[in-house]
């Protein structure tokens, strides 16, 4: 930088004099820098990790290696009892798995189905019909005394003890029946053949309700059917009453209607609407002479091979082998087995049980 030539400072230097001394500066000013690069070349600035800590006034101290610092150490990993100062969380135990809720739709739980079981074996599970009136048995009453079914109201039994019978049992002693707690007997009068639709009458039957009204037992009476049309069913029904000439008969006469194991038969044409038509015509014949009628079956028939709902003004004779029938609709009679012993009858006897006392109805 050069001063003008008429340049004096108040200090009395002249230009020549200030001049050297900025270059003199700016000469120094070089020099110094240089220095300071040359210096950042040679020794190149630490890293913050590496700096040893402050110590205050004094020279500083190189950072000593990691094995300077434990290789003469005999302390061990256990001896590090640290760790304790974080204890280890103890998982919390899985909840317990529930069991699932039973589906509200599954008909074994809904109490809206009942299960029915065919002649093949095939299960279904059909809706209980809330139009059909239901039973109201209370079975936590019934009580099996001496093997025979008892049912009680109030600590009083309200039941009656029966046996069913036909040629099948061969000679019965009905003396020995009543002393074994026998109130009644449901005799076989006849069948309908299921293949020929001949009318048959069954060969013990004269002797059987002769000798059962002498033992003072209450008599009732079934039919086998397998009439296919109205009239075949009402002249089923007349042969009964015709059989009936000077006995009293105070229990029901029952229309009996089944498929035969291992064979077909006669009603296997008909449709559930024609069976109901032909139980009906034969059951209002038996009440229009005088007697009291029946429906019999076990519940897969009763319940899908009739239609009830057309049936309501007949008491039902229900077949079910089991120790609580699980039939939902009203019946009055329960044949509970087929299989049993029974002082009077030398092979196996059909049990059942009656709520109603006819011989008072």
């Amino acid at each position: 930088m050069k001063l003008p030539d008429d340049y004096k400072d108040k200090s009395g230097m002249t230009p020549t004099i200030v001049s050297t001394i900025v270059a003199v500066s700016m000469f120094v000013l070089i020099i110094l820098l240089v220095v300071l690069y040359v210096n950042h070349k040679q020794n190149p600035p630490r890293r913050y990790a590496d700096a040893p800590p402050a110590t205050g006034a004094g020279p500083a101290e190189s950072y000593p290696d990691t094995w300077e610092l434990i290789g003469d150490s005999t302390l061990t990993p256990d001896d590090l009892d640290f760790w304790d100062m974080y204890p280890e969380e103890t998982p919390e135990p899985e909840e317990a798995r529930e069991t699932p809720a039973p589906q509200e739709n599954d008909p074994a739980t809904d109490g809206k189905h009942t299960r029915v079981v065919d002649r093949d074996g095939k299960e279904e599970w059909v809706l209980i019909s809330p139009y059909l009136p239901r039973h109201e048995y209370d079975f936590t009453q019934l009580v099996c005394q001496s093997d025979l079914m008892k049912y009680y109201q109030d600590g009083r039994q309200v039941s009656f003890v029966g046996v069913d019978i036909s040629k099948a049992e061969g000679y019965v002693d009905y003396n020995k029946l009543k002393k074994a707690g026998v109130d009644f007997v449901m005799l076989r009068v006849g069948a309908r053949g299921y293949s020929s639709g001949q009318l048959v009458i069954d060969e013990y039957f004269s002797d059987n309700i002769k000798r059962a009204t002498d033992a003072k037992l209450e008599v009732g009476l079934y039919f086998f059917s397998q009439a296919i049309t109205e009239a075949e069913a009402i002249e089923e029904a007349l042969v009964v009453i015709q059989q009936l000439q000077g006995y009293t008969v105070k229990y029901p006469i029952a229309f009996d209607m089944e498929y035969i194991d291992n064979d077909t038969c006669r009603v296997e044409a008909l449709s559930r609407a024609e069976k109901t038509t032909v139980a009906k015509a034969f059951l209002d014949t038996i009440r229009f002479g005088g007697f009291e009628p029946m429906l019999y079956g076990d519940k897969h028939w009763l319940i899908k091979e009739v239609d009830l709902s057309k049936l309501t003004g007949y008491d039902i004779w229900l077949s079910q082998q089991e120790d609580v029938p699980d039939y939902p609709y009203r019946f009055s009679m329960w044949q509970y087995d087929r299989q049993a012993a029974i002082d009077g009858i030398s092979g196996n006897a059909s049990l059942n049980i009656s709520f109603i006392d006819y011989s008072e109805k």
